[in-house]
């Protein structure tokens, strides 16, 4: 944040935040399975750390559909020993358009070859390539199983694929866990993504998966690394179950030590046995266990709490936390009444990584031509005061600006949350509470 230089009396406040973690929290949290094999654990203690009071079941083999390519004007690939029948030279360039209700078959020069109404099944020899084009933005791809080109909700193209399960998976896990983690990390991640890819759907138009966040991340078959196949044919057919049921397996990236019960996370979730909140000790490798702090002038922050704000923004407080402790609901406090959000909502509107996250305020104050007891000495400049939202601390501490840096000057207590110390000496100054910085006013001679 740059510092605002504020003249003899003038008043500004700083909003800041740390917080810890990266995702939603719920279920196993990939770091924390990373730190769990560097000390011995396997993936059936792991798994089990993370989803309490489940067993290992066994799945059958399963057809998975994942949306490569949405709503798209064309669709090119090469690779393909079929489609829908027609046969094809896999070394040619072919292309696929829509008319209407079909699914128009072309060659590169754009000549039609065959209309298929509905979807077009291409089928590999071995494996099918979807090329990126310029007006798409999709990067290259080679896929197992088959593509399916399917008429769109909207005007264009969808590009599926279709594959068995165990081929999505190998396409999964290393998009999800960096390949070179110790083995029992990657079996537990290919474990809970079979599980999650048998448990949820996205009930899309021919598709039940997306490739991106929004499911798991899938990159197909160029994707696949030694070391994640293993996994992946390690634990081949294992699920995640709760009663002899499979159940949905969430997992995320960074727990910052502790996860989190679903319903305090998912608006509407009911409360589930295997989705409880537990002490993750291991996670402290991830660059994202600590995070922060971020400072922002109260203009700034409050445009981005945007609509929330009725009338002039007055602040912002937590209203009930988690177990982890992950926020559930904070209210924004305006002047025309107060909003409640969810810490979900929080999170996005604010850009953070996680909803575990703490929020400080410090407002400060300048007053020329006061006379009262001084840092430096007597015949005072100016009096710094104001306050802070914290309640515990004792003491915050003046700052001062000196050749590019800030250097302490003196410890100021607290009174009721509330501070004033009064300096003789020109220059810039902030005050500091704990890990949230406050604004920098300039006291002038």
């Amino acid at each position: 944040m740059a510092a605002v230089l504020a003249p003899a009396a003038w008043a500004a406040t700083t909003w800041s935040l740390r917080g810890a973690g990266w995702g939603h929290g719920i279920g196993m949290s990939q770091y924390g399975a990373y730190g769990y094999a560097k000390h011995g654990a396997d993936y059936r203690t792991i798994l089990a750390h993370y989803y309490e009071g489940t067993t290992l079941g066994r799945r059958g083999n399963r057809t998975v559909r994942v949306l490569l390519e949405p709503n798209k004007t064309q669709v090119l690939f090469r690779g393909a020993g079929s489609a829908s029948g027609r046969r094809l030279d896999p070394a040619s360039l072919y292309r696929a358009t829509r008319n209407g209700s079909t699914v128009v078959l072309r060659r590169s020069n754009g000549r039609v070859m065959k209309r298929f109404p509905g979807v077009m099944t291409l089928t590999g020899a071995p494996r099918v390539r979807l090329l990126g084009t310029a007006d798409n933005g999709v990067r290259d791809g080679v896929y197992r199983g088959s593509i399916e080109i399917r008429t769109a909700g909207g005007p264009g193209l969808n590009a599926i694929n279709a594959l068995q399960l165990e081929s999505y998976v190998r396409g999964v896990v290393p998009n999800e866990s960096p390949s070179g983690w110790p083995a029992p990390a990657l079996e537990a991640q290919a474990v809970a993504a079979r599980t999650y890819a048998i448990t949820t759907g996205v009930g899309g138009l021919g598709f039940d998966q997306y490739a991106d966040v929004r499911s798991q991340m899938y990159r197909g078959y160029l994707s696949e690394t030694p070391s994640t196949a293993a996994a992946v044919d390690s634990t081949r057919g294992q699920v995640v179950t709760y009663g002899g049921k499979a159940v949905v397996s969430y997992f995320f990236s960074t727990s910052g030590g502790y996860t989190e019960d679903v319903e305090n996370v998912f608006a509407g979730a009911a409360p589930q046995p295997w989705l409880r909140g537990v002490e993750d000790p291991y996670d402290n490798s991830s660059p994202y266990h600590r995070w922060g702090p971020y400072s922002y002038s109260e203009r700034v922050f409050a445009g981005k709490l945007g609509g929330w704000v009725k009338g002039q923004f007055q602040g912002l407080d937590v209203l009930q936390r988690g177990v982890s402790p992950r926020i559930v609901r904070a209210e924004v406090r305006g002047s025309g009444g107060n909003t409640d959000v969810s810490g979900a909502q929080l999170r996005s509107r604010l850009g953070l990584r996680d909803t575990w996250f703490y929020v400080r305020r410090v407002s400060s104050t300048t007053s020329s031509g006061m006379r009262a007891r001084t840092v430096t000495g007597s015949s005072p400049t100016a009096a710094i005061s104001g306050t802070v939202s914290v309640t515990r601390d004792r003491f915050v501490t003046l700052q001062r600006k000196a050749h590019g840096r800030w250097a302490v000057v003196v410890d100021v207590p607290l009174e009721r949350n509330s501070y004033e110390i009064h300096v003789r000496d020109a220059g810039v100054y902030r005050i500091v509470s704990g890990w949230a910085t406050g604004p920098a006013l300039r006291v002038s001679p």
